[in-house]
């Protein structure tokens, strides 16, 4: 047998090739990676599962729940007033937007910080008349800057965390990463607000009126029940049935004015009904024989006959973990599962390349659909997607709840920060009181849980721990140093963080930490010196994934309503990714400089 390092630098490459494939989703991807080092002996049985308990795990889970407790409570809502004044000028109202989010992804999820923002700067642009393409880059760029500041920020930071605990006995604090992270969050957004902004496109692909026209016009169509039809006392969903689905009848007019926008599948046609038909004419136009639908117009451009007092048309993105994901309308049946109907589509990573019926979501698609004004909200919450247009911008969430939710996270921080108890255990605590004041229900607590999310970190910590115990992490620590040759400490500091933004813009930020934070570790006791430098290198270039839109998911999130193109995020990312090397390393020596230490606990 091959000796094991070997067998686990086959398993990481694999691996990295996955994520960089990215046709299976990440945590499917660590599942099999952690099987593939069990069943080679890399990782014993026994431990398998360890990582499901580690510290990290917990905090990760706690954290998202007290993100979406903090969103119910409200914490956005007296905060987004403060922008209002700053729609005077781009790098005005960049600052604000992106320094608010930035601020609230350092106590809170990346994502979630993201989703609460989004409406609210897509609002602004459009009251300002300035491209949301020049704003969301920025914005998803902030979101993970923020991260950099606290132990609980980012994923990153927690994994690094539970891997100094391993190494020297413990744990970073809460705000050990404050004075590295606060300088570069600092010159990141200094950078984007000033500078970064004018290297992206001037487009706004949130305009639904643009989408329609571009995507749904062509396939729209009136259509008449003529007298004495056989589709007379047919229903809806036998008609779609009739053309294999193929079809989607948006509306009926009946001929005494009722009007029935987004019609149920069960709704039964009448003579005389007019009915605004989307599809591919191929399919529609046998149907049209003058017998069983008649003609009126060719085509509809407008979309006033698609909405009304209580149906509406809204704009969705794809969240990370949607129900929608992979699966598509005919699929997941969507009108006649969910009382809406998919109008429009648009994908930024390339052309559509089949009906919309038959295309598979993304996470990041921008979406146009119709349905009921009263419902619309709560079904697209449900399927995980994020609203753009028709909902209010800020929480309903009371003032006591607002304050409740507010002192109940400060006494967590507070606790952690005092270290009178653990960061899992205060979070944990945190968590289950926004349970038990209903700041959150049960079933929201559990939604909010990014499940991949777990799964992912519970799978690779084995992998990281086996990097450690077969030697691969001195291997590739020894090479780095080879390669380094007789480089300044700070130099193989930098080095470590510069191949942990490579590894973080290929895969994910999450996976690149498990698998650098032991070769960083490695590198400090090679050289004999303390490992916090090497270990707070690999925090903050995990966390920087600026240069490709599937390194993080907030890049994603931001690609279909932002209308941008992969170089958009390299133009813009590489500049800063310049930046935080240049600040942050050094800041990294001289708030961690690495003295020489008897390496270990």
């Amino acid at each position: 047998m091959p000796e094991a390092h070997l067998v686990l630098f086959l398993i990481i490459a694999a691996t990295i090739a996955g994520f960089a494939w990215g046709r299976l989703r990440y945590d499917v991807i660590a599942g099999l990676a952690l099987l593939a080092s069990v069943y080679s002996g890399i990782v014993p049985a026994s431990a398998a599962f360890l990582g499901f308990g580690h510290p990290a795990v917990i905090t990760v889970a706690a954290v998202l729940v007290i993100s979406q407790g903090l969103q119910n409570g409200g914490i956005v809502g007296w905060l987004v007033r403060l922008l209002a004044p700053t729609r005077t000028s781009t790098s005005l109202q960049i600052a604000a937007g992106s320094g608010l989010t930035m601020l609230m992804s350092a106590v809170m999820n990346n994502v979630g910080a993201l989703a609460l923002m989004l409406p609210v700067t897509l609002r602004n642009a459009a009251r300002a008349r300035r491209p949301a393409s020049l704003l969301l880059i920025p914005l998803s760029f902030a979101s993970m800057l923020g991260g950099t500041i606290t132990l609980i920020g980012t994923p990153p930071n927690l994994v690094v965390s539970g891997f100094r605990d391993e190494y020297v006995g413990q744990p970073f604090a809460l705000f050990d990463f404050a004075a590295v992270g606060l300088a570069v969050s600092s010159v990141g957004l200094l950078y984007l607000s000033l500078i970064g902004w004018r290297m992206l496109p001037r487009h706004d692909a949130s305009d639904f009126g643009t989408l329609f026209k571009n995507t749904l016009a062509p396939f729209l169509t009136e259509v008449r029940v003529p007298p004495a039809s056989p589709f007379d006392g047919k229903q809806v969903r036998e008609i779609e049935d009739l053309c294999d689905n193929e079809i989607t009848i948006m509306a009926i007019i009946r001929q005494e004015g009722d009007r029935f926008y987004a019609p149920r599948g069960i709704t039964r046609l009448r003579i005389g009904d007019e009915l605004i038909v989307e599809g591919d004419p191929s399919v529609w136009e046998p149907l049209c024989d003058g017998r069983r639908l008649e003609p009126l117009r060719k085509d509809t451009h407008a979309l006033k006959p698609l909405r009304s007092e209580h149906v509406v048309l809204a704009n969705a993105v794809v969240m990370p973990n949607s129900q929608l994901e992979g699966q598509s309308v005919r699929g997941i049946r969507l009108h006649d599962n969910y009382g809406i109907n998919l109008l429009a589509l648009s994908r930024q990573r390339g052309p559509l390349r089949s009906r919309l019926k038959n295309v598979e979501f993304e996470v990041g698609d921008l979406l146009l659909l119709q349905g009921e004004r009263k419902t619309l909200a709560r079904v697209l919450d449900d399927l995980g997607c994020l609203t753009l247009s028709h909902r209010s911008a800020m929480s309903d969430g009371s003032r006591h709840s607002f304050w409740l939710s507010m002192l109940v996270f400060a006494v967590a921080l507070a606790a952690v920060a005092l270290d009178l108890v653990s960061a899992p255990i205060a979070l944990v605590t945190a968590a289950s009181v926004f349970i038990l004041t209903r700041l959150i229900s049960l079933q929201d607590a559990y939604n909010s849980v990014e499940w991949p999310i777990i799964v992912l970190l519970g799978a690779l910590i084995p992998i990281g721990h086996a990097m450690t115990s077969t030697g691969a992490a001195g291997i590739i620590a020894n090479s780095l140093i080879d390669i380094a040759g007789t480089l300044p400490l700070w130099a193989i500091v930098a080095i470590v963080m510069a191949v942990s933004m490579w590894l973080s813009d290929l895969i994910h930020n999450t996976p690149t930490a498990v698998l650098m934070a032991p070769v960083g570790a490695s590198i400090a006791e090679t050289l004999e010196v303390s490992v916090d430098p090497f270990l707070m290198a690999v925090a903050v270039g995990s966390a920087s994934a600026y240069l490709t839109p599937i390194g993080h998911q907030s890049n994603t999130l931001v690609m279909g309503p932002g209308g941008y193109r992969f170089g958009d995020y390299t133009r813009v990312g590489m500049g800063l990714e310049a930046i935080i090397l240049l600040v942050g390393v050094p800041m990294i020596m001289f708030v961690w400089p690495p003295v020489k230490t008897a390496f270990g606990p």
